[in-house]
């Protein structure tokens, strides 16, 4: 992008606050625990049409436990995944902007709870960008393996990234974004809009490569390169694999590191079930120690709750300041 200007980052204010920004928890599987039936290609963007004050209240529960940042329930949402339901285009572009509409309205709520509380900068809003293969609904997005030309992703992406643009959202998140293709698809549609910033978030499937088998560290290169990108990193990730992946991103950007892995839990595709008991019970010390290894911006994926998030935010809000203080 040939442009002299300095992309401004919303990230920074809160960093330079709270020296760490947490990011909400799971949508989808949050929803689900709370009884909505999410059997069908759009997943949690279904509740878009059928109940969003159920998202509403997800999205404000993360924000009593301690979110900076609300990401959207655009993930699945696509316009042609929509137009199968018998939408037209017009309705789906509304539907884009009431993703962001309840993420704001539950920031608005919870800052009139909390307006006798202690002073903090205003929660974030990321318009949650998710990859190709989420609308396939096939589990490609853990394994990148599309058969698209970059230029056919960037046309795919195009729709939704031009209505998501028009709304109130702080910032994009690209993520859950498993090869090194659409990864360069999403750089170079963003320079379609040069006044939105995004973050980059990264599937794994080990402690040094994307779902698709590529280097990570290469990745990380691609998004150092973009100055729209503000920070980069990696989510439903299993939790196991974190502190590499981001040993390996510190030295090669300058660009605020973000995590937010998934439970950890096995999937029983047979059964179409999560495993009990397979996955992280308490984030709090692997928060710690993510936090330890560099990144900044840090939450959680698929079966993590509110809880979880608390535990998270209460746990490196209190690093923060004993490394404060040590610093004085």
């Amino acid at each position: 992008m040939e442009d002299d200007r300095e992309m401004f980052n919303p990230l920074t204010p809160l960093l330079e606050a709270n020296g760490v920004i947490m990011i909400d928890g799971a949508l989808a599987t949050e929803l689900e625990r709370r009884g909505a039936d999410l059997s069908d290609a759009l997943w949690s963007a279904r509740l878009l049409i059928d109940a969003p004050e159920l998202i509403r209240s997800v999205h404000l529960d993360y924000l009593r436990a301690g979110a900076d940042v609300l990401i959207t329930a655009s993930y699945q949402a696509s316009i042609e995944g929509f137009k199968r339901r018998g939408l037209n285009e017009a309705q789906v572009r509304n539907l884009f902007r009431l993703s962001v509409q309840l993420a704001a309205e539950a920031i608005e709520e919870y800052l009139a709870e909390t307006q006798a509380g202690p002073a903090r900068l205003p929660p974030l809003i990321a318009a949650s960008i998710g990859p190709y293969g989420a609308y396939l609904a096939d589990g490609s997005e853990y394994r990148g393996d599309y058969g698209l030309s970059v230029e056919a992703l960037i046309a795919w992406h195009r729709p939704r990234v031009s209505a998501l643009a028009e709304t109130e959202a702080d910032l994009f998140a690209c993520e859950t974004i498993p090869c090194l293709a659409e990864a360069e698809a999403l750089i170079r549609l963003l320079e379609e809009y040069p006044d939105m910033p995004a973050w980059l978030s990264f599937s794994c499937r080990d402690g040094e490569s994307l779902s698709s088998g590529e280097p990570f560290a290469e990745a990380v290169r691609l998004a150092n390169r973009s100055e729209q990108i503000v920070a980069v990193g990696v989510n439903c990730t299993a939790p196991r694999f974190v502190e590499s992946l981001l040993q390996i991103a510190r030295p090669l950007t300058d660009k605020p590191l973000l995590c937010y892995p998934n439970s950890g839990e096995a999937w029983d595709a047979e059964a179409r079930c999560w495993v009990e008991g397979t996955g992280v019970t308490d984030f709090a010390e692997p928060a710690r120690r993510w936090y330890a290894a560099g990144a900044r911006l840090i939450g959680g994926c698929c079966r993590t709750t509110p809880a979880d998030i608390a535990a998270m935010a209460q746990a490196l809000r209190r690093e923060v300041e004993q490394r404060r203080h040590q610093a004085l």
